[in-house]
């Protein structure tokens, strides 16, 4: 029975320790999230008609999780756009943005982030008309100096395939001795 009883009182130790350890990181894993209940949102310009967010938690770490961005705008004369609910891109993790719904000219815009993970940022965004790429300049098409296609390589290859033959005929002729 002694045998017995200390087996198991180890067995209960063990499992004592096992949990004692295991409750700090349960709470320490709690933590950083609790930290964490904040998003850091940069708001900029496309470069056309549009604004582009990165959303990131705000200790620095690249955002996993689909979140919840609206973003409302106030431009030139008065006019507003928004609410706009805008979707993930595929980019980059935590990268939004809103296509073109901006006119030209300089706009204040908002974005607001729904709990649980709240945030607001605020810039001023100049938005431009998209312009096309300029058209390339045009290239002269000429013919090559050296003759034109065909010549090149060929004449070599066939006068060597020639003296290939010739080689074989020859050692062909000769080769062969007859006895009598």
């Amino acid at each position: 029975m002694t045998g017995i009883r200390k087996v198991l009182a180890a067995v209960f130790v063990g499992l004592a320790l096992t949990l004692s350890t295991a409750a700090p990181a349960a709470q320490a894993a709690q933590a950083p999230a609790a930290q964490t209940d904040k998003l850091k949102l940069t708001v900029a310009g496309d470069g056309a008609q549009g604004v582009t967010i990165q959303a990131t938690y705000a200790d620095g770490r690249r955002l996993e999780q689909v979140v919840r961005l609206v973003l409302t705008a106030t431009g030139p004369d008065g006019q507003r756009v928004g609410p706009v609910q805008l979707e993930p891109q595929p980019e980059g993790q935590g990268f939004y943005s809103s296509g073109p719904v901006l006119s030209t000219g300089t706009w204040k815009v908002s974005v607001n982030s729904p709990a649980p993970l709240q945030s607001k940022a605020t810039a001023t965004v100049q938005a431009k008309a998209a312009q096309s790429p300029p058209a390339p300049a045009p290239v002269a098409v000429t013919k090559p100096v050296d003759g034109g296609a065909g010549t090149g390589w060929w004449p070599f290859a066939a006068a060597g395939l020639v003296l290939v033959a010739a080689a074989m005929g020859v050692a062909m002729l000769f080769g062969r001795r007859r006895t009598d």
